[in-house]
């Protein structure tokens, strides 16, 4: 298993592996994209938000069976599970299946709520892009309309 600063130099060299960056891949470098995009998941326009910039980053653990709660983020975020499966829901039913080594463009602005649906703990690696006076999640109440998924067994 890689170390989480391997993980992070490698997320880094694949945000910088489009098309026009500087970092090209040769016999001593391997560039592996993860993601291009300019939507989230659920298809709408990714916007930054004002403000003096402020990246975080951070790992994220869902044991087995366990659920995030419901949340939004106020600013765009970016994040691949490396280990377990994962449920990504939103209110209106509609719900995203992300698997180790799979990455996202979360949702923003948006509640969601995220479940282990897998045997095995999820570990998830996220990146918020945000300002310093604005929060990066937020909790919201408790959405009725989505139906708790059965756990794998």
């Amino acid at each position: 298993m890689r170390t989480l600063p391997t993980l992070t130099a490698l997320l880094l060299l694949a945000f910088s592996a489009a098309d026009g960056f500087c970092i090209e891949a040769s016999s001593a470098i391997k560039v592996t994209p993860l993601l291009k995009t300019q939507t989230s998941w659920d298809g709408k326009a990714i916007e930054y938000p004002k403000g003096k910039a402020e990246i975080t980053g951070m790992t994220v653990e869902i044991a087995v069976g366990g659920e995030t709660g419901w949340h939004l983020h106020p600013v765009p975020s970016f994040g691949v599970v490396l280990e377990g499966e994962l449920e990504v829901a939103l209110k209106t039913g509609e719900k995203k299946i992300i698997k180790a080594g799979e990455a996202i463009a979360e949702v923003v602005n948006t509640p969601h709520i995220g479940r282990n649906i897998g045997r095995t703990p999820v570990k998830i690696l996220v990146f918020y892009a945000g300002s310093s006076d604005t929060k990066i999640t937020e909790k919201t109440p408790v959405q009725e309309a989505a139906a708790k998924p059965e756990v794998n067994k």
